[in-house]
This record gives C-alpha cells, sequence and structure tokens, in this order.
C-alpha cells in the first residue's frame, strides 16, 4: 500500500501523485510550523525504469509536491493563490543527482523557500532517502508570477507577504 507522509500527518494514498496531493489537507491550526516543510513518498512502480531505478524526470514532481505543500503550510493552498489572480511558472530549474532511489523506496523532499521577490519566488529542495538518509538529489526552482493570461506580473502582496513571513519563520520550529 502506498503510504504518504505530509509534514503533520500520515495518511494512505490512492492512485497518482497528482490525486495523491489533492487528498492532503492541511490541518486546522496556526500556518507556518517551520520555514523548512517535509513530505514524505514511496516510490511506485510506475516512477522507475526497467531496472526499477527512479526515471529522472519524477524528481521534478516531488520537488512539485513539496513546493505545493510548503504553500499550504504556509497558509495558502495553491488553488486559492489562483483564485488571487496568480500563477506560478518555473522559469529556471537546477537539479544535481547524488544517488539514484528505487523501487518502494520512502523519500523525503525538504522544501526551503529562499527568496521572495515581487515577481519571482525561489525554493531549494533536498531529496533524500527516508530511511537512510541518503541524499538522493539536491535542487532549486525558480518561479515566476503571471496573471490569468500568462502574463508576467507582480504578485499580490497579500501573496508575497505570506511568502515572506514563511520563509522568514524558524528552521525547525
Amino acid at each position: 500500500m502506498h503510504k504518504a507522509a505530509v509534514g503533520w500527518t500520515t495518511a494512505p494514498g490512492l492512485g497518482d501523485l497528482a490525486r495523491d496531493a489533492r487528498r492532503r489537507r492541511a490541518p486546522p491550526c496556526d500556518p507556518v510550523v517551520s520555514r523548512v516543510h517535509t513530505t514524505e513518498l514511496r516510490v511506485r512502480y510506475a516512477e522507475t525504469d526497467q531496472m526499477g531505478v527512479v526515471y529522472h524526470a519524477n524528481y521534478l514532481a516531488w520537488c512539485e509536491v513539496g513546493r505545493t505543500e510548503w504553500i499550504r503550510a504556509a497558509g495558502m493552498s495553491y488553488r486559492d493563490m489562483e483564485r488571487e489572480g496568480v500563477g506560478l511558472a518555473v522559469s529556471d530549474l537546477q537539479m544535481r543527482f547524488h544517488a539514484p532511489a528505487t523501487y518502494d523506496d520512502v523519500v523525503r523532499v525538504e522544501t526551503r523557500c529562499t527568496e521572495v521577490r515581487s515577481r519571482t519566488v525561489t525554493f531549494e529542495y533536498l531529496v533524500s532517502n527516508a530511511e537512510s538518509g541518503a541524499r538522493l538529489v539536491s535542487a532549486s526552482t525558480r518561479l515566476i508570477a503571471v496573471d490569468r493570461q500568462g502574463r508576467t506580473s507582480a504578485m499580490p502582496s497579500s501573496v508575497r507577504e505570506l511568502l515572506e513571513r514563511a520563509s522568514a519563520a524558524p528552521e525547525g520550529a
């Protein structure tokens, strides 16, 4: 059975990664427990190649799960952000592969927001084996705010302030 742990809770997951992410809900408590948000996922067979090694593009999907859950833990779902009229498009991506994940491993995605500007936000990720602690991938993404028509725009102050407040929270608080 697929199990996914999202920061503060462990719950069974069903189906694909996107459906799993939609099922996760933030608990009814104050947002921003820590500047670092942790998400755990079990590697599914469909995410691996014939040798049982995770296909490299899946790490990017896991970073997206980490990022959207970081934003949710900060106090706003990505859906709510879109309702505010802002989308975030990846404008820069860097990944360094240190070791492979394999079928049925539990991986941990640690996500940090490292920079918030009027039009961009940068996240860093550390993907590791949750059981051994081995570093698998380190990555960063820079996202640019776009309006409903896909044009670059400034983030609404409410969104920018929420991201700034969460990124300044104490680590491990």
